[in-house]
């Protein structure tokens, strides 16, 4: 395998990522969103409005404080409204306002355009292999992130 890769398959996917990420900011830049507002309200609208700011703290794989700042950007905005959970006093729950629904609407069809022209020569078939090729590759990683959290637990118990 290693034969075969000239680029470590890591850093390809890696800079994909990020030029992909680079592509749709600069699409919604007209939207006054950045990176981390759009991914934000991307990521609340895949979990469901009334998500907590602690479960899309987790979706999105950041710290809280750095969720606060960027959702009190919304909130400031007028894109997002918290509500106090329904019965966790010290939790807040997640809401579009009309306002953020017309943006949410915007910021999903321009991230389809450019999934459509990042897409270009790969016929359905390629896509869906790469899907399937890319979801086995995180089932493994969290597999041995998961071994390697429990032996690394066990030696510390030693």
């Amino acid at each position: 395998m290693k034969a075969m890769l000239k680029v470590p398959l890591g850093n390809q996917i890696g800079r994909v990522h990020r030029l992909w990420r680079s592509a749709i900011t600069a699409a919604v830049q007209s939207l006054d969103m950045t990176e981390s507002r759009w991914t934000a309200m991307l990521h609340l609208k895949m979990l469901g409005e009334g998500a907590t700011q602690q479960a899309l703290a987790q979706e999105l794989g950041i710290e809280m404080p750095s969720l606060t700042r960027t959702l009190g950007q919304l909130v400031e905005l007028n894109m997002l409204e918290r509500r106090p959970h329904p019965t966790d006093k010290r939790a807040h729950c997640l809401y579009f306002t009309p306002a953020g629904q017309q943006t949410l609407t915007k910021l999903i069809e321009c991230t389809m355009q450019i999934r459509q022209a990042l897409y270009r020569d790969l016929t359905p078939a390629a896509v869906q292999q790469l899907m399937q090729t890319l979801d086995l590759m995180e089932r493994n990683a969290r597999t041995l992130l998961a071994t390697t959290s429990a032996a690394t637990a066990v030696e510390d118990s030693l």
